[in-house]
């Protein structure tokens, strides 16, 4: 197994195997750049490239890492993100002295991150959420539907998504106000106006694009993994009670635009290789153009803790896996592009929120607590039908290897009152 000069404890997610990227800057000020997470450490790009380290790779000597995001590393395409990929892993390896031995080019480089302030990562043009995990639509659609009619008569022949608000895309760590708007009780005759009573979070994962692809052209779903460059944690939040209301029949909006929270470091597609599974098997087959052979899906563990404010501990309420998505994030890609729509470098695509077979593994409070029904109850006597203010949501998720783990660290956010 390939092993770094510095010491990246087994149950690290941020082992010489995965090589994270995210935007940092230091604690004591300065300005952003690129770098890379190796243990407890991150590794400054910007001054490898400056010392000739990436010299080997299409990348070097372009200011590429001196930026504060990683939209136009992320432009060039895969064949270059591989190329300083392989370099970095060579740069960290065990047996290679040209950083290990180089103890000035190490302490510059190497950044503990307790000393760094991380970053949004990207600089996000679009944002576009799905609905693609089957056992999470079946639930909600039974909720409301019944099981005869739980799904759309469409749902199982495209992957069903909305175009959301990159805006109020926020880094793990911020703060997120309850929103006010529209609602209309069951047993009111007319709408009210006030803050969400029904604020939930959603357990998704989601992608960024590298390069894309031009107005009009399609992306092949044999092609689309070529695009992605990486993949973060989401918590897509919401509010159930404005969503019921505005939603017909054009779908979410302000129940679903007032955050959307991330985690911080981008893990690369390639790093994810040796988790790739058959997904869901599809029935009906795709049509043509989302049919796909193989196997494109990842096995990605995924877990959700809740702590109140008058919990000493955050709690594990949920845990689910990537690869209970029934539709891959290659057949969402080129379903969204197969209209002509171009995706550009920095455009977030989410899977929503990710349900497994078994109330363990159902990804948000409305499934959970089975739309009120079936209230969750806490190690600690309380109990949550939807989140209260003041909670912690902390999302987390890795893939396990044989003796390491690649993870996504983890994307946190604890609700604030709604504005007077």
């Amino acid at each position: 197994m390939l092993r770094s000069f510095i010491e990246v404890a087994p149950e690290s997610h941020f082992p010489i195997q995965n090589l994270p990227y995210g935007v940092f800057r230091s604690r004591n000020g300065g300005h952003p750049r690129i770098g890379v997470a190796i243990g407890e450490y991150v590794l400054d790009l910007a001054v490898l490239d400056q010392a000739g380290c990436l010299a080997r790779t299409e990348a070097a000597g372009q200011g590429l890492f001196d930026q504060a995001s990683l939209n136009a590393f992320m432009a060039l395409g895969r064949p270059v993100w591989q190329q300083v990929r392989a370099e970095i892993r060579r740069l960290l390896s065990a047996d290679e002295p040209e950083l290990r031995d180089n103890g000035g080019l190490r302490t510059a480089a190497l950044l503990p991150q307790k000393d760094v302030e991380l970053l949004l990562p990207v600089e996000i043009g679009d944002y576009t959420d799905f609905y693609a995990s089957r056992d999470h639509a079946f639930n909600v659609g039974t909720m409301f539907r019944g099981k005869e009619n739980a799904l759309m008569p469409n749902w199982h022949h495209l992957p069903v998504g909305y175009h959301g608000r990159a805006s109020s895309i926020v880094l793990s760590g911020t703060d997120v106000r309850r929103p006010q708007g529209q609602m209309k009780p069951p047993d009111a005759a007319a709408p009210v106006f006030g803050p969400s009573r029904q604020l939930d979070f959603e357990l998704e994962i989601g992608w960024f694009m590298g390069a894309g692809n031009p107005l009009g052209q399609p992306i092949p779903v044999e092609r689309a993994e070529e695009h992605i460059f990486g993949l973060v944690l989401v918590n897509d939040w919401s509010a159930r009670d404005i969503q019921a209301w505005e939603y017909q029949p054009l779908g979410p909006f302000l129940a679903k635009n007032f955050a959307t929270s991330i985690s911080p470091w981008v893990v690369p597609l390639d790093a994810l290789e040796p988790f790739r599974i058959r997904g869901s098997r599809q029935e009906p087959e795709p049509l043509p153009y989302l049919k796909q052979e193989g196997a494109h899906s990842f096995d990605i563990k995924l877990e959700v803790y809740l702590q109140s404010a008058d919990m000493e501990q955050a709690e594990r309420i949920t845990e689910s896996n990537v690869k209970y998505l029934y539709w891959s994030m290659a057949q969402q890609i080129a379903h969204h592009t197969v209209g002509g729509c171009n995706l550009r470098a920095g455009d977030l695509l989410a899977s929503g929120t990710i349900s497994g077979p078994d109330k363990a593994s159902r990804g948000c409070m409305l499934e959970l607590a089975w739309r009120g029904a079936e209230p969750l109850q806490l190690s600690n006597g309380a109990k949550r039908v939807w989140l209260e203010d003041g909670d912690r949501l902390t999302m987390t998720g890795y893939a396990q290897g044989d003796g390491y783990r690649i993870g996504f660290g983890e994307v946190t956010g604890r609700i604030l009152p709604s504005l007077k």
